[in-house]
């Protein structure tokens, strides 16, 4: 057994064929704090949301697709929000006019939506009465 604790997801890294468009489109439809740190100049732009996040990478492009490579990606990628939030998102979202699919799944309610590259993203909220999902018994 090892001995040391996960706090959290600290971020997940994508590549995107144009940073600046994903990094806006992270701001504005997720709320996601950009931050730019000058000792990584150009790259990454960081995007977060208290200690959660996605880290920006241009994609490259040119390079051929490799054997198997070409067909490992992420599946999706999931924020946390309250209940109480996610009708707020919702809304926010069909304000805005993006595609969405909405998935009950038991414990959570999800809601789907897709960055200007493809990516899948996700948002889920833990549904009242279920508050010892996060706490298993090991």
């Amino acid at each position: 057994m090892h001995d040391f604790k996960i706090n959290s997801l600290d971020h997940v890294a994508i590549r995107v064929a144009d940073i600046e468009r994903s990094a806006k489109w992270y701001h504005e439809v997720l709320g996601l704090t950009i931050i730019r740190k000058e000792e990584w100049d150009p790259f990454p732009i960081m995007l977060f949301k208290g200690k959660t996040g996605i880290a920006l990478f241009p994609a490259k492009m040119d390079d051929p697709p490799v054997g198997y490579i070409q067909n490992i990606k992420i599946d999706h990628f999931a924020f946390n929000v309250d209940f109480e939030e996610y009708d707020k998102a919702l809304k926010y979202f069909k304000q805005l006019g993006i595609p969405i699919k909405e998935q009950d799944h038991y414990y959570f309610q999800s809601v789907y939506l897709t960055d200007p590259d493809g990516h899948t993203v996700e948002l889920t909220a833990l549904k009242p009465g279920f508050e010892d999902f996060y706490n298993p018994q090991e």
